[in-house]
């Protein structure tokens, strides 16, 4: 398990092989990209495209549909609600941990999900996450 500040798909694609599961928490800023839609032959288009839509975290409106969700009511935390999306991904560049990656980077496809409560003990208010 990580924090916001850790790379998780680094070590998620060298352990693949694995039978772990790692969790990391993502900043709210982050940018993933969904699956690539499927090819569709078409003569004029050019080189099909590696990646899908954005997934933004910070715009809503670029979200697609919820794989699942969930809500349930808590005695300390109001109603909580659960969102999950799969297999998107981050779009990776050769920096950082994939620097010296050879070839051409993986789509590391992931799981994302958001929960959000009411309100946190005390009556503070909480920010999804």
């Amino acid at each position: 398990m990580a924090d916001a500040g850790y790379d998780v798909t680094r070590p998620a694609w060298v352990l693949r092989d694995l039978p772990v599961e790692l969790v990391g928490r993502v900043h709210d800023d982050r940018v993933m990209r969904l699956p690539k839609p499927p090819r569709v032959y078409d003569p004029k288009d050019g080189r099909p495209p590696k990646h899908g839509p954005q997934f933004r975290f910070a715009k809503p409106e670029t979200w697609p549909e919820p794989a699942v969700t969930t809500r349930t009511a808590t005695a300390n935390y109001g109603k909580a609600t659960a969102q999950t999306w799969d297999r998107d991904h981050p779009r990776l560049t050769h920096r950082a941990a994939w620097l010296h990656h050879e070839g051409e980077l993986p789509p590391v496809e992931d799981t994302l999900n958001q929960l959000e409560v009411e309100h946190l003990p005390k009556d503070r208010t909480a920010p999804a996450v």
